[in-house]
């Protein structure tokens, strides 16, 4: 008989996208093929605690609350337990985790520390690694290796929370000197539109700068058009392949964390109503902005598109993109031939591929002597 691969899905977290987390990692589990995976479920508390539980879904708030709690460690001799932690009884009773699912959104799970810990414990996991994972987060510093591309951006201005809070007025005469109205204010490091405003005329600018400082050090204000919301998801590691592109018609004026999770009316148009090169240029971009951050496994890349001069402007890359059952990216692959349960067996497929890849290389060094 053969052995089922043990899925550890890690889910839960520190950020402000912890609900959410909660929600696809519900609609992870019940895609994944029971017959070929064993489940594991592995929580975060919003303090940081790790828990772990049964593979039911729907028990995913009660492993937060009552799971067998566990220390990751870095160990990679250990059993594959992530490795954790636990008295020796329990720890016999659990599998060796195969490889990892991290269902983790925004900060302490999104942005490469999750992954630099699985990296030190030489557990295969899913999508991208440290360096992508960490710059798919920072706005600011994606943008700019998406410029450095030759890519589509929107102009932008970058301030620090110590320099609004020490002189806001250097930095409103920046912003109005470099950009014009209407903007968009962002927490660079921050995801689901949390603490995103878009700011109509200078009142509203001392608002939305002190909310996003609420959840960054780093503030993006960033031009605003009038354009459509056009996604595209991204499969693969070195050979990626794009999904046909979405439409996103949001509820509100934009997108925001309202629109996405709670207020119904939001509508995703799958494909996307573009041009034929449109299409084509939404698809090439979006692959050549996955390599821009040297991207692995999956990435939700989206665009701007100018309603009044038809530019296609790329926007950022979400390296783990969200998985409920209304999320774009599954929906994405699904209209491309991809079903649900699939693109899980290939986003797996990917992480031990490129696990092993990684295996190939050399991190010791010997220097031959002359005699």
């Amino acid at each position: 008989m053969t052995k089922k691969l043990c899925v550890g899905i890690l889910f839960g977290g520190r950020s402000g996208e912890h609900d959410v987390s909660l929600q696809s990692a519900a609609s992870v589990i019940n895609a994944l093929d029971a017959a070929k995976y064993e489940i594991l479920p592995i929580g975060i508390t919003r303090e940081g605690k790790w828990r772990i539980g049964s593979g039911a879904a729907q028990l995913l708030p009660q492993v937060l609350e009552g799971g067998d709690p566990v220390t990751p460690t870095v160990d990679p001799a250990g059993p594959k337990l992530l490795p954790l932690a636990r008295s020796a009884p329990a720890r016999n009773s659990r599998p060796d985790i195969d490889v990892v699912f991290p269902v983790l959104h925004g900060t302490f799970g999104e942005d490469g520390t999750v992954q630099g810990l699985l990296e030190l414990a030489d557990v295969p996991y899913v999508g991208a690694g440290v360096l992508a994972s960490a710059t798919g987060m920072d706005k600011d510093v994606m943008k700019r290796l998406f410029r450095d591309a030759g890519l589509p951006v929107v102009p932008w201005v970058l301030a620090l929370r110590s320099t609004w809070e020490s002189n806001p007025a250097a930095v409103q005469k920046q912003v109005e000197k470099e950009l014009s109205y209407p903007l968009f204010v962002k927490p660079v490091n921050m995801g689901s539109s949390v603490g995103i405003s878009k700011v109509h005329h200078r009142r509203e600018l001392v608002a939305a700068l002190n909310l996003a400082a609420q959840y960054d050090r780093k503030l993006l204000i960033e031009q605003g058009i009038d354009a459509r919301e056009i996604e595209c998801a991204v499969l693969g590691n070195d050979q990626p392949q794009a999904s046909v592109p979405g439409e996103v018609v949001p509820v509100n004026e934009f997108y925001d964390y309202e629109a996405k999770y709670i207020k119904e009316g939001s509508e995703l148009v799958i494909p996307a109503k573009l041009t034929a090169r449109q299409t084509k240029q939404v698809r090439e971009v979006a692959i050549r902005a996955f390599r821009a951050v040297d991207c692995a496994g999956m990435g939700r890349v989206d665009f701007l598109l100018d309603r009044k001069t038809g530019k296609v402007f790329l926007n950022e890359i979400n390296t783990i993109p969200g998985f409920t059952s209304i999320s774009m990216y599954p929906k994405l692959w699904e209209a491309s031939g991809v079903s649900y349960p699939e693109l899980l067996d290939r986003l797996i497929e990917l992480a031990l591929e490129r696990h092993k890849e990684k295996a190939r290389t050399r991190f010791t060094f010997s220097p031959t002597t002359t005699p």
